[in-house]
């Protein structure tokens, strides 16, 4: 049987908590573009996750709303819009037969996010990982081009697809606000604690940049 939308989101409210005791913050050098699936999300702002959230954290939780949403649409379009089922189906196929496919199959906490760390002035990388994606992918044919009645067409199926998504998007905002609470709560049980550690020992390096004296014992 079908799993409701509450189940689908209780779910993964849960899963996401099982993970966060595991988050640690990151100590390699931070993006300088904002995640596009996380900055300003509705998602996020109804989980009560806010910017002084680390994006580590609120990524979990957006990429797994993200997949109940993309689910619901891919339902929706299966059974209502059979042009773009038909699209989504070509390309899905030419996805398929590329000879390799890095951004596939990654834990919720990684999906998404950049294949390559920012690049260094000065220091040019030997090859990247999306730059390896980008060499498979120009070896698949195109899809076949579409006439501009099947443009207009399919662009009209799009528009349907994006209200849908914008509709069950709402729906799981609104059931976003009945976990709140365990949700902060968490926030508050590991990962407050360690953002707070970091200032703490950010503090003791500011005022003692030079001290030889070792740390005392706790």
């Amino acid at each position: 049987m079908e799993r409701s939308l509450e189940t689908q989101v209780s779910q993964a409210v849960d899963a996401w908590l099982r993970w966060l005791p595991r988050w640690e913050p990151a100590t390699h050098r931070g993006r300088v573009a904002p995640c596009r699936r996380c900055f300003g999300s509705p998602v996020l702002s109804a989980a009560g996750l806010g910017a002084d959230v680390p994006h580590g954290v609120q990524h979990g939780l957006s990429t797994r709303i993200k997949t109940i949403i993309d689910h619901a649409v891919a339902e929706y379009t299966a059974l209502n819009l059979p042009m773009l089922q038909a699209e989504l189906e070509q390309q899905a196929s030419r996805n398929r037969a590329r000879s390799y496919r890095p951004a596939e199959g990654l834990d919720p906490e990684y999906e998404g996010m950049p294949l390559d760390p920012d690049p260094v002035p000065g220091s040019p990388f030997l090859f990247t990982i999306s730059g390896l994606a980008e060499a498979a992918d120009a070896d698949v044919p195109d899809l076949p081009p579409l006439s501009p009645d099947a443009k207009a067409a399919l662009r009209q199926e799009v528009g349907l697809a994006d209200d849908y998504a914008n509709m069950i998007g709402r729906e799981v905002c609104t059931i976003l606000l009945h976990h709140r609470l365990r949700i902060q709560a968490a926030i508050g049980q590991y990962v407050e604690p360690q953002i707070e550690a970091m200032l703490q020992e950010l503090t003791r390096s500011l005022d003692a940049p030079f001290d030889p004296r070792p740390e005392p014992d706790p």
